[in-house]
């Protein structure tokens, strides 16, 4: 329980993570190394000179008790102990105080207190709020005495320097390592950038840097990328090929079929147009998201372009009032996006009466929604129906069209992933059949 509450406020990206690495066992060993300094040293040397005070205050004491009248014991300090530089007041009761005062800070003072209990039977307070003086009150034969003498006998001048040296050092090592970690981060995160940017269709120049790991895993990314392209750029070739080739033959059998009786040739012809289709599904699918590159669009405008050419098709589609709080550009591919949306409206209307397109926009997400009256696909054969040649026939009504090639939801899925994006698939809320959201990071 303890791990998931602290793994809720742990960084998420790797320089923070990082940079905790690093700062976590420096302020450890800092806080350990004042500690023991604390305790072992300063501790130490306090009860040191502690201890050299009290054999001084013993001679005072005896002093004192050796005086014959209170009026004489300034007069004995002066002739006996003067090299002690101490001073020695009589006090009224009144004037001592309730407690033993000191700063918060001074743990020096605490040692005091505790060593002059222990070592010095007559000790009633110690006052340490004075600046450079220390008031020592005891008992005599006199009553209440002040015995006052410099705070730089019994503590160590400038205790505090070790602490500014040793958090001075820290704080600048740490700057350093910071300064030597964004080094070492950089080439990761000039990776990433390369790594995201191919994943939404566009080319990054990347050269692998840093260390040895990095640079073979930026090795590692450079030769999947030309792996990817070369398979990419071989499908196009090869479809594009074979698509040529076909409309040579194609283009002779229509003219040969226009010479012919028309009711014979009808069905013939019939077939030569679902052949036709069938080869600019292939060059579409070829294509794929090879068209431009993405700039900055409007995607209002854009869906306001895709739904005029639609309805100029004779497809009964409408678009709705867009959606959303975000507002600008995104950056696609505007004919790759504008495919796709077309294959998505083309199966709308095949299936279905009616489509509906919408568009939400945030400052985060781009969301094309193409929603249809049809009968829909089941949530099982949902992942099977946007493989490429893939035709669901029983879950779709093959009496509204005809049933084309499967490649419609895999265009549509390419383009998406090329965008960064997703295409998925679920059942329409408002019209009942199928809804196809494209969903695009801005």
């Amino acid at each position: 329980m303890f791990f998931v509450w602290l793994k809720r406020y742990m960084p998420r990206g790797i320089y923070g993570r990082a940079a905790l690495i690093l700062l976590l066992p420096v302020v450890i060993l800092q806080l350990v190394m004042t500690v023991i300094f604390a305790q072992r040293n300063y501790e130490g040397v306090t009860n040191q000179m502690t201890d050299t005070v009290l054999r001084e205050v013993a001679l005072v004491m005896q002093v004192v008790e050796a005086a014959p009248t209170v009026d004489t014991v300034s007069t004995a300090m002066q002739n006996q102990l003067a090299v002690l530089e101490m001073r020695v007041a009589p006090v009224s009761a009144a004037e001592i105080p309730s407690h033993n005062r000191m700063k918060w800070y001074d743990y020096s003072g605490r040692v005091m207190v505790a060593r002059f209990k222990n070592k010095l039977p007559s000790f009633l307070r110690l006052d340490l709020t004075q600046p450079g003086a220390v008031h020592l009150y005891t008992r005599s034969r006199f009553g209440p005495l002040d015995i006052q003498f410099e705070r730089r006998r019994i503590s160590a001048s400038n205790p505090h320097q070790l602490f500014v040296y040793t958090f001075s050092f820290g704080f600048l090592m740490t700057l350093i390592s910071f300064v030597y970690l964004r080094n070492q981060l950089r080439p990761i995160k000039r990776l990433a950038r390369a790594a995201e940017a191919f994943g939404r269709g566009r080319h990054v120049p990347y050269t692998p840097t840093g260390a040895v790991e990095v640079r073979a895993a930026g090795a590692a990314f450079v030769d999947m990328r030309a792996r990817i392209e070369r398979q990419i750029e071989q499908r196009t070739l090869m479809l594009s090929g074979v698509s040529h080739d076909l409309r040579t033959p194609l283009t002779r059998m229509r003219l040969g079929l226009a010479m012919i009786d028309e009711d014979d040739a009808e069905p013939l012809l019939q077939d030569v147009n679902d052949m036709q289709g069938m080869l600019d599904a292939f060059l579409d699918f070829a294509k794929g998201t090879a068209e431009g590159e993405a700039e900055a669009l409007d995607p209002h405008a854009l869906m306001q372009t895709a739904i005029e050419d639609a309805q100029r098709a004779g497809r009964n589609v409408t678009l709705l009032p867009p959606e959303g709080d975000g507002a600008g550009t995104v950056r696609l591919r505007r004919m790759a996006i504008l495919r796709a949306v077309d294959n998505l409206i083309s199966n709308a209307v095949r299936y279905g009466a009616r489509a509906e397109v919408s568009v939400l926009l945030t400052d985060k997400t781009l969301r094309i929604r193409v929603e249809d009256d049809g009968p829909g696909i089941p949530e099982d054969l949902r992942t099977e129906a946007v493989r490429p040649f893939s035709r669901l026939d029983p879950a779709r009504n093959q009496n509204s069209g005809s049933g084309g090639v499967g490649l419609g939801l895999a265009i549509a899925t390419d383009i998406a992933r090329a965008h960064g994006g997703t295409l998925r698939l679920g059942s329409s809320d408002s019209l009942g059949g199928l809804r196809a959201d494209i969903i695009v990071a801005r």
